[in-house]
C-alpha cells in the first residue's frame, strides 16, 4: 500500500519544507501531509559547485525520507477498493459485512456499510438506496 501511495502522490514541496498531497478519487478532496522543515531552511544556497552538490543531495535525502513520513500518514487516511482499484479517502470508504468498498462500488453490488471514519453524509443515502434495491 506505501508504494501505491508514494506512487500516487502530488508533491507540494518548496525549498524550505516537504509536502505531498493524495486526493480521493471519489469525493476528489485534496489531503496534504504534515509539513516537514528542510534542515537548510533559510539558508543562503551555497555559492561552490561541491557544496551545491552537498545542498541538492541533503535535499533530495531529506524529501525522500519525508515522501516516507507522508506514505505513513496516508495509509490512516486512504484505502485502495478492492473492485475499482481507486484511492479512495476513510470518509469516502465504507465498511461493510463481506469486502469493505469505495460508496460506488457498495452501491452498484448493493451493499450498506459505515464509512471507515464515520463522517460521510452519504451513508444514509447508500443505506436507503441498497435497501431500495434489495
Amino acid at each position: 500500500m506505501k508504494q501505491i501511495l508514494i506512487g500516487r502522490m502530488a508533491d507540494a514541496s518548496t525549498k524550505d519544507e516537504f509536502c505531498f498531497s493524495l486526493r480521493c478519487e471519489e469525493c476528489t478532496k485534496v489531503w496534504r501531509s504534515a509539513p516537514v522543515p528542510f534542515s537548510k531552511a533559510g539558508v543562503f544556497p551555497p555559492s561552490t559547485e561541491g557544496k551545491r552538490i552537498i545542498y541538492n543531495t541533503l535535499y533530495e535525502k531529506e524529501k525522500r525520507r519525508a515522501l516516507e513520513k507522508a506514505a505513513r500518514e496516508g495509509e490512516e487516511v486512504f484505502n485502495i477498493c478492492p473492485i475499482c482499484r481507486r484511492l479512495i479517502c476513510n470518509e469516502c470508504f465504507l465498511i461493510c459485512d463481506d469486502l469493505d468498498l469505495c460508496r460506488a462500488c457498495a452501491l452498484r453490488l448493493g451493499e450498506a456499510g459505515e464509512p471507515v471514519s464515520g463522517k460521510s453524509n452519504e451513508t444514509e443515502h447508500v443505506r436507503k438506496t441498497t435497501a431500495a434495491l434489495k
